[in-house]
């Protein structure tokens, strides 16, 4: 995309050359706004718990090609000002134009373009972008960029607090601060003297637990005072810490209280009345591990706790005892996490500055104390082109321009504390990212937890960082490097030559994943060079945020690295209502292996109707890993998050917003097996959590109870046992024999149909009488057979038989049924055409020759209905009255989606549509704007609903 022009000029004053900037979105006299259609809708929000409006703005303005979710979201969240007033912004060209020109003007004020013409194509490309939704920043961009207010940019804060009164109550305030402006922050209380200590005075020191309950108290307030989001924050202790053991049980202890006040008759949900005399609640607990404990744990040996101010062991325990007490916790309330401390600063580009100790609230920035970080991320499957191959030039050029516009942020951007505006000025911290991974690979044909995926994933990772240095060190030729590279410089160099290292590495499996990789590997030799030459703009590029919001402003499947939710999704309709659709990437990668259209359909249909693909018609298992999701029948193993999380770890500056989901059935040593495997893994931080452990969750109950909640459960119930009956066949009945010859072996079949004429039995007869093949196949069709008498529905055996593959196969005499794969897979394709009705046999993509060669000349597999003839006048009046009954769906409808109808009621998002299909509840909070059910989105929760989110951005 872009290329540096010349050097920067040596003498004092004079103005450097700037950044060239080259056309490859964008039209050369075309506006980008002109190159889309645009229409006028009507946002209004609903509480769905109550009924009541909580939003209503009418003509709004927004692309086609924005779903009724993204504008609504976007109209809700992002447009400034106050509703009904002129000063209202009312469409997306008013948005972007008001950020994206901010953007501009601060290049032009720094000396980043080299012209007015260059500055106007960075405009029109950055727009183009930002429009078609291929990236976003994050959420403070669009609240304050380009308003009255102060231009705040950064989503992720790190705080520091040392052992003074002055500085705990200044962590208070500075915390309070950001959470006023809906961010979120961390920080680590490591330095502050443990209980078991003694202060200046004699007396002993509080610790930092009892300091963690006053922030507590101070978030909650803020919380409820109406902010943009909850509070969110991160709290950290080291392993070494001498209060360490409190800190650990500090959450698990605070949910027991939680049950035990349940049990009493208070109300204890999320948003409960009483809810709010449980402590410590609004924090995310994770403990700072060193490699030094972590070898104790595994070699079984003791480990000192030390004292914060004389460093002195004040204390010995069990490693593998505390390592225990660690994952109890988590098992008990998903707190606390583990960071993984010597691994965070060996990857750390900025040690003579300082170490890194903490991180912001959702784990996926860790950089120095009292600093900040500007996120932005794109939408991958955007870059995926029509032949299904990753396009990772275009990615690559995307990039670019992306990293030049958060780095001009930096230049105008304002920050809650002065301490975080230098510390951020002088380091420029950056952190791009992406979304809809699990999508792309869906789409791809790869499986999440696949050596492919990773390999994909890994290939992408790289080159989005590698051509991020390389942007950043291009900067530097122009506008200088970061103020702190100097007394880095060597260490920020010897991580690049981990990250190239780590390129290195990289095993391709196919040719997608080789061509993104080669790339990788020609910008990291680049950043090498340049790097060498220019230094670097920006101590830190990249990250992986949980992209909650603006996911959705981006119509994206997936949240940032997160596998698809599930296969089946919500989706709002203009004008009104709602439709379930399956997902629109499941078509597209059953496409990409192979399969035909009628085979597509009647996969997507099955889907549709049971949320998962165990069964699906004609689906071959070994791809049914390709649609395994976040939740539901074939939810992902936890270390296939583990193992994607490690694939992608080496390519980023930062870490990763996830969680690692578990059933709840998931054990302790399950956990402490995870938190094991990421640390020898090389992960910076892990948190897990095992669904239906915290009680302070409301979950909609997808068991639906039909009994009033007052109403005595009985002493004794008598349960009634249903056995199976036997339909036999009376003593003549009517049959068929079929020969058939499948690759060169003949054979016959006999099948015998009850009275009604439904199948009731078949006999094979393929081989010699008396050989072994012969007697395999009598007895097969003794079993199918007595299994059809007892109710077994013919079409179970064809969606079990059908695509099985094994010899003899290949050609078939039969027009029906011309190739078979199997012996088996023609049998069941003949009953299937012989006994089951159409309806049911193209669920399963069954056709016969008739039907295939009416799809071809008329576009349907359905035989044409027989009419009536009627008069010329009847029918243009037949068809007039027709039309007047009919709804007008085009304002309504999204004709492109596969398998739409009417979502069940009761269902406003994905997680709720989840739970009225599979009859299980998703584990997630109510969103406290539209009180819908949430859905996980890396280490928080996003609302489908309203955009909502519980700290992230």
């Amino acid at each position: 995309m872009t290329e540096t022009v010349n050097s920067p000029a040596k003498q004092r004053g004079a103005r450097k050359s700037g950044i060239k900037i080259e056309r490859v979105f964008s039209t050369e006299g075309v506006h980008p706004y002109d190159e889309v259609t645009w229409e006028r809708r009507d946002v209004v929000q609903t509480n769905w718990k109550t009924g009541e409006a909580v939003f209503e703005q009418r003509n709004v303005e927004f692309p086609e090609f924005w779903s009724v979710n993204a504008s609504t979201i976007v109209t809700t969240k992002y447009f400034r000002g106050a509703v009904g007033t002129d000063e209202r912004e009312s469409s997306l060209r008013q948005l972007i134009d008001r950020v994206v020109h901010k953007y501009r003007e601060g290049g032009e004020a720094h000396g980043y373009f080299t012209s007015l013409a260059e500055a106007e194509l960075f405009e029109h490309e950055l727009t183009w972008l930002l429009l078609h939704q291929y990236f976003s920043f994050n959420s403070p961009v669009w609240f304050n960029v380009g308003t009255p207010a102060p231009q705040q940019v950064s989503a992720c804060f790190i705080l520091s607090v040392d052992d003074s009164m002055d500085s705990i109550l200044n962590w208070y305030k500075e915390e309070g601060f950001i959470f006023k402006g809906g961010s979120g922050a961390g920080l680590n209380l490591s330095r502050i003297r443990s209980s078991k200590e003694l202060l200046s005075s004699g007396g002993t020191a509080s610790g930092p637990v009892s300091f963690m309950r006053g922030a507590d108290a101070s978030a909650g307030t803020i919380k409820s005072g109406g902010a943009t989001r909850r509070a969110a924050k991160m709290v950290v202790l080291d392993v070494d810490h001498p209060d360490i053991e409190e800190f650990v049980e500090t959450k698990a202890r605070e949910e027991n209280k939680i049950r035990a006040l349940r049990d009493a008759g208070f109300d204890m949900d999320l948003g409960g009345r009483d809810i709010t005399s449980v402590q410590y609640q609004n924090a995310n607990n994770s403990v700072r591990v060193s490699d030094e404990f972590m070898r104790a744990v595994e070699n079984g040996t003791s480990f000192d706790l030390r004292a914060r101010m004389t460093g002195e062991s004040i204390e010995q325990v069990d490693a593998r005892e505390l390592f225990r007490k660690i994952a109890v916790a988590a098992w008990e309330c998903a707190d606390p996490g583990l960071q993984y401390d010597d691994t965070i600063n060996d990857w750390h580009t900025n040690p003579e500055t300082g170490r890194i100790t903490a991180s912001n609230p959702c784990s996926e920035y860790m950089s120095l104390d009292n600093s900040s970080c500007n996120l932005a991320s794109l939408n991958l499957l955007k870059f995926l082109k029509d032949d299904d191959t990753f396009d990772a030039p275009l990615f690559a050029k995307a990039v670019e321009l992306i990293i030049t516009a958060m780095d001009i942020s930096i230049c105008f951007a304002d920050f809650p504390t002065e301490s975080i505006g230098k510390t951020t000025v002088d380091y420029r911290q950056l952190g791009i990212g992406y979304a809809n991974l699990g999508a792309l690979l869906m789409a791809m044909g790869l499986g999440y937890d696949s050596d492919g995926g990773r390999a994909m994933a890994a290939a992408i990772t790289s080159l989005m960082t590698g051509t991020s240095y390389k942007r950043s060190a291009e900067l530097a030729a122009v506008v200088g490097p970061y103020a702190g590279y100097a007394r880095n410089a060597d260490a920020h160099k010897r991580v690049m030559r981990k990250h190239q290292a780590a390129n290195d590495s990289v095993r391709t499996i196919h040719s997608g994943d080789h061509q993104v990789h080669e790339l990788a590997t020609k910008a990291w030799a680049e950043v090498m060079r340049l790097g060498e030459r220019n230094g670097f703009r920006n101590a830190q590029a990249s990250v992986l945020a949980p992209t909650g919001t603006i996911g959705f402003m981006m119509d994206c499947d997936t949240t940032g690295i997160e596998p698809d939710f599930s296969l089946v999704k919500f989706k709002k309709l203009v004008g009104g209502g709602s439709m379930q659709i399956v997902n629109q990437t499941v078509p597209r990668a059953l496409r990409k292996m192979g399969y035909q259209e009628e085979q597509v359909e009647a996969i997507v249909e099955y889907i549709a109707e049971h949320g998962h693909v165990i069964d699906a018609p004609g689906l071959r298992q070994e791809h049914y890993e390709v649609f395994d999701c976040a939740m539901g029948a074939r939810a992902l193993a936890p270390m296939g998050h583990v193992r994607m999380m490690a694939a992608c770890q080496p390519f980023l500056s930062g870490a990763i917003s996830k969680t690692v989901n578990l059933p709840e059935t998931a054990t302790v040593e399950e956990i402490e097996d995870i938190y094991l495997q990421s640390w020898k893994l090389g992960l910076k931080a892990t948190a897990v959590y095992r669904d239906n452990c915290k009680v302070g969750q409301p979950l909609a109950d997808a068991k639906a109870k039909t009994e009033p909640a007052d109403k005595a459960e009985p002493e004794a119930r008598v349960v009634e046992v249903h056995k199976p009956f036997r339909k036999r066949l009376p003593k003549s009945r009517a049959s068929r024999t079929t020969s058939f010859t499948v690759g060169g072996a003949e054979g016959y079949m006999t099948s015998g149909a009850h009275e009604d004429g439904e199948l009731g039995e078949i006999f094979l007869k393929l081989g010699k009488q008396g050989s072994t093949l012969a007697g395999v196949m009598d007895a097969f069709s003794i079993a199918v057979s007595i299994g059809l008498q007892y109710g077994v529905p013919l079409e179970t055996y064809v969606a079990k038989f059908t695509n099985l593959r094994f010899e003899p196969s290949g050609m078939t005499d039969d027009a029906d049924v011309r190739m078979a794969q199997s012996i088996m897979d023609y049998i069941f394709r003949r009953l299937a055409l012989d006994y089951l009705p159409f309806d049911e046999r193209s669920m399963l993509g069954i056709y016969s020759a008739e039907e295939r060669k009416r799809q071809l000349e008329t576009g349907s597999y359905e035989p044409l209905p027989e009419v009536e003839e009627v008069s010329e006048v009847e029918a243009l009046k037949d068809h007039g009255a027709e039309a007047d009954k009919a709804p007008e769906l085009s304002a309504t409808v999204d004709v492109e989606a596969p398998a739409a109808k009417p979502a069940p009621e009761g269902a406003h998002t994905s997680a709720e549509l989840m739970e009225k299909i599979t009859g299980t509840a998703v584990d997630s909070p109510l969103c406290f704007t539209c009180g819908t059910k949430m859905r996980p989105a890396g280490s928080c929760y996003v609302c489908e609903g309203c955009g909502s989110t519980s700290g992230c951005s």
